[in-house]
């Protein structure tokens, strides 16, 4: 593929379609594009899985775009990844047999705030998002914003988080209800991190 994002790919198992739909992954602030796979391995059958790696170096791993400060992410390059994710997804959709109706985005803790961002800018391009603690940056608000009827968007939050405030949670559930998304809505006991049980959500969320 033509992009400049390091990334990985699983490719279906299941030959029987013409096309597959297809899931595209970012991982949170320091991490890596190995870090999040493992929770959609259960898909790996039907489903074209990316994740890709941030471009920016974020010891111990990587970063897709830096911030000001916690909700606040610095514009430019903010700007400039959501344009690029973009384009990997259509550069992707030419190299790959998929269901353009069967795109799906699926973040933690930035990857999240890149899927929420990615949903109001893309609307009923994606089929649906799985937002793991993560928010809806105020900069969003004044980018152009898609139809999002019928649009599917898993949002799951740790109560406890001390990184990223719970109540931006309810605030990203308000906003995408409002638009007309067909919102599914997940709180648990803990932190910034994903537990088994929200893991057993997102693949009833894929069924």
């Amino acid at each position: 593929m033509n992009t400049n994002f390091i990334y990985t790919i699983s490719k279906p198992t299941n030959q029987k379609r013409d096309k597959h739909p297809a899931i595209f992954i970012m991982h949170g602030m320091g991490s890596n594009e190995n870090d999040l796979p493992g929770i959609v391995q259960e898909l790996k059958d039907d489903y074209l899985i990316f994740s890709l790696r941030g471009p920016i170096s974020q010891p111990p791993g990587y970063a897709f775009f830096t911030i000001e400060r916690i909700g606040l992410p610095h514009q430019e390059p903010f700007e400039r990844v959501l344009q690029e994710i973009q384009d990997f997804i259509e550069e992707a959709k030419r190299e790959f047999a998929i269901d353009e109706k069967g795109i799906y985005l699926l973040g933690f803790s930035q990857g999240a705030i890149l899927s929420q961002s990615l949903a109001n800018i893309m609307g009923n391009r994606l089929a649906g998002i799985v937002a793991l603690s993560g928010y809806l940056p105020e900069i969003v608000e004044t980018m152009n914003h898609q139809p999002m009827t019928g649009l599917r968007v898993f949002i799951a939050h740790g109560e406890q988080d001390h990184i990223i405030p719970f109540s931006w949670s309810e605030k990203s559930k308000q906003h995408f209800e409002g638009k007309g998304a067909e919102v599914t809505y997940h709180t648990y006991t803990g932190g910034h991190f994903i537990t088994q049980e929200v893991v057993n959500h997102i693949m009833n969320y894929f069924k």
